[in-house]
């Protein structure tokens, strides 16, 4: 059992990751490289309005400047001293440095998927094929992806927002009260359970995501919404492929053992 379960997470998390890594690369990866020359554009008109002399000699904007802007992750902005902190830090380069660092991301995000799935419908004693497995991704989807982008939707560099930590520990809450309300939803026939998992699924929003007091973006809003639905729709198809895969792989070495 071990043995298959390490087996089926390893290989379907490999393939979707690998996929959505492709998909990513293609639609949301062009999106933050151009947000990101927006917000070294910003920085470097308020180094000018400070310091003019020092800019000319040590920051001029060329061609290398743009393709190759600091990386500030899209979720890690808990103000102007966290961006100095990771800015500052060890990132890698752009191009194939950065893009593999991406995809080796995204594949273990997808193996991780996986075991939770894996782990979740042994849990509760179904039967693991294509069409379980997909249910469960789906409803892992919307308890993990959807629900918390409701309130903290995925964001570019440059995006105004509260501290890290306290958005950590929302969407860590929101996860964990709208899985188990899925579960007490869709699993428990008890009209109180029901109405007890329709409270959690409402809860965190009815508590409300800390946000900034004052909302602001370096980057247009049309780019910045197109990144918030690429980036829902790539996570919903990561989900939904690993739950596919998870069953198709899981079946047919039930049924090779069997045979």
């Amino acid at each position: 059992m071990i043995t298959r379960v390490l087996s089926v997470s390893l290989l379907a998390g490999l393939c979707a990751g690998l996929l959505v890594a492709v998909l990513q690369h293609f639609s949301a990866t062009p999106l933050i490289l151009r947000a990101e020359t927006y917000e070294s554009h910003e920085k470097v008109s308020s180094t000018q309005e400070l310091s003019p002399g020092v800019v000319l000699a040590t920051a001029v904007q060329t061609p290398q400047n743009i393709v190759a802007p600091k990386i500030i992750l899209a979720h890690a902005h808990g103000g102007a001293d966290h961006a100095t902190t990771a800015s500052d830090g060890w990132k890698p380069e752009n191009g194939l440095e950065r893009t593999a660092f991406t995809g080796l991301v995204t594949v273990g995000t997808a193996i991780g998927f996986a075991f939770l799935l894996i782990g979740a419908m042994l849990a509760t004693g179904d039967r693991i094929t294509p069409h379980t497995a997909l249910a469960y991704a789906g409803a892992a989807f919307f308890a993990i992806g959807l629900a918390p982008a409701a309130g903290l939707a995925p964001e570019l560099p440059g995006s105004s927002s509260a501290a890290l930590e306290v958005r950590q520990i929302w969407w860590i809450g929101t996860a964990l009260a709208s899985a188990l309300g899925v579960f007490l939803v869709l699993k428990q026939r008890s009209l109180w359970l029901a109405a007890l998992g329709f409270g959690l699924l409402l809860l965190p929003h009815v508590i409300g995501a800390p946000h900034p007091g004052v909302l602001e973006s370096k980057v247009p809003a049309e780019l910045a919404a197109r990144f918030t639905g690429l980036s829902i729709v790539l996570q919903g198809v990561l989900w939904l492929t690993v739950g596919y895969l998870t069953g198709v792989f899981w079946q047919r070495l039930e049924d090779k053992a069997a045979a």
